[in-house]
């Protein structure tokens, strides 16, 4: 991108101590999409309302991902402080 364009695109900065929350919002969108669509296929298989299937599922899951992210987090944070070296 050039540096007009940069200059021009609207992007709202939150503060650092939203960054947990922020990256709890953006792991639970993705994630909860793509198991909405591995496991309703799995399920269901693709039919005609597949992805209405899918958008179904993931109006549940989304909300659950984002709290067991935000509850995971700190352990898992831990975890990668036991295992990995300069952490």
């Amino acid at each position: 991108m050039t540096d007009a364009v940069t200059k021009n695109t609207p992007w709202i900065r939150f503060p650092k101590r939203t960054s947990p929350y922020i990256f709890a919002l953006y792991m639970a969108t993705i994630m909860a999409f793509l198991m909405s669509l591995v496991i309703t296929l799995a399920e269901f298989g693709m039919g005609p309302h597949y992805m209405e299937n899918v958008m179904n599922a993931y109006q549940v899951a989304m909300p659950a991902a984002f709290v067991c992210i935000l509850v995971v987090r700190p352990v898992v944070i831990r975890l990668v402080g036991l295992t990995v070296h300069g952490h």
